[in-house]
């Protein structure tokens, strides 16, 4: 039957998207050029409705069911995710219509944050340490639980700058998170993540390089929002080692927003504040086209998923050897590229040091 509900997202994703882009003109959901933009006409930019669409469908058709404690009832949590992903959706077509400020988006994400929270029951309330002992999050597991939700959510929307990019990353995010499940033997995170991600690839057929439609805030705030949940079901309660598994296999989005903040910050800008440096901006200004510069940055996010499955499986001392040899990498592709500032160079300039 999972076979089944992941053929039918794709090719639900794949007769719906016309149609959304249909509606996007109609209700002014349009994305026009400007100079922080690399296209150069009116886009459509609903598409994350078509994504959302397929994804109900065929999680209705499956309605796979998550494991949980006695005496708590199984449909709470599918329940909790359908509605914060619709808070979410509602969100991105307001903002895809109108271009809604950034606190009212964020309001949304609260809410949605919210709703798996009290409706769903999902948090984190504690991570076992590697050396022994535990940290237990307390009265802190509810807001950390939520600034994880919003902040993995805007991540994937600060990277959808390119055709077909934020949906590529997204997909090999969820194709690692359903490969990890599978490891695990968590199926209902194994067959929502993997609908998902057919869904999101049914799309891909008008979005990549050229692109016909936009997945918009709507695509990227709810791939945002499911990748940030999904990675939540299935890595609680384990040890902070598999804690940071996520963390590596969206390593892409992850890093480009961290070192978004520190060149902000460094060039006395607000942190909230867009700019045309992020990784894809810098990979076009080095001289890469357009559709290589995507398929550099699937290569890169689909190094960090192998990453996080080699990680999974290593042992502690082997797993602190990859998150170091993985920080050192990162660090110098971020001075090498310019993605922190052009004269940001702590490590390059370290090295130069010790060669005098």
């Amino acid at each position: 039957m999972l076979y089944v509900s992941l053929i039918v997202a794709l090719v639900a994703a794949i007769l719906i998207t016309p149609l959304v882009k249909r509606l996007a003109f109609r209700i002014g959901a349009v994305d026009a050029p400007n100079y922080r933009k690399v296209h150069s006409r009116i886009m459509p930019r609903l598409g994350g409705l078509a994504i959302f669409i397929a994804f109900i469908i065929g999680l209705a058709l499956l309605r796979p069911v998550p494991d949980v404690q006695p005496g708590e009832n199984p449909f709470m949590i599918p329940l909790a995710i359908v509605l914060g992903a619709t808070v979410i959706v509602i969100t991105g077509i307001v903002d895809d219509m109108r271009e809604i400020s950034a606190k009212a988006k964020m309001l949304g994400q609260l809410i949605a944050g919210c709703i798996i929270v009290f409706v769903g029951g999902i948090q984190i309330e504690m991570i076992n340490l590697p050396f022994g002992g535990s940290l237990d999050f307390g009265f802190l597991s509810i807001p950390f639980t939520i600034v994880w939700i919003i902040g993995i959510t805007n991540a994937i929307n600060l990277i959808d700058g390119l055709d077909g990019l934020a949906a590529g990353v997204s997909t090999i995010a969820l194709i690692t998170l359903a490969c990890m499940a599978l490891v695990m033997g968590n199926i209902f995170v194994l067959a929502t993540a993997a609908i998902l991600a057919c869904s999101t690839l049914g799309f891909l057929f008008y979005n990549f390089h050229p692109a016909k439609i936009f997945m918009g805030d709507t695509g990227a705030l709810f791939l945002g929002f499911m990748i940030a949940v999904l990675s939540l079901l299935g890595f609680k309660g384990f040890t902070i080692v598999s804690f940071i598994i996520p963390v590596i296999m969206l390593g892409v989005p992850i890093s480009d927003t961290f070192f978004a903040i520190v060149r902000r910050i460094r060039n006395g800008q607000k942190w909230s504040d867009p700019d045309k440096s992020h990784l894809h901006h810098r990979l076009i200004d080095m001289g890469f086209s357009h559709r290589n510069t995507v398929l550099i940055i699937y290569g890169i996010a689909a190094l960090f998923g192998i990453a996080a499955i080699i990680f999974s499986m290593a042992k502690i001392w082997g797993a602190i050897l990859l998150i170091t040899v993985l920080l050192v990498a990162i660090e110098l592709f971020v001075e090498v590229i310019g993605l922190a500032g052009k004269n940001y160079r702590p490590l390059i300039n370290l090295v130069r040091i010790f060669n005098k």
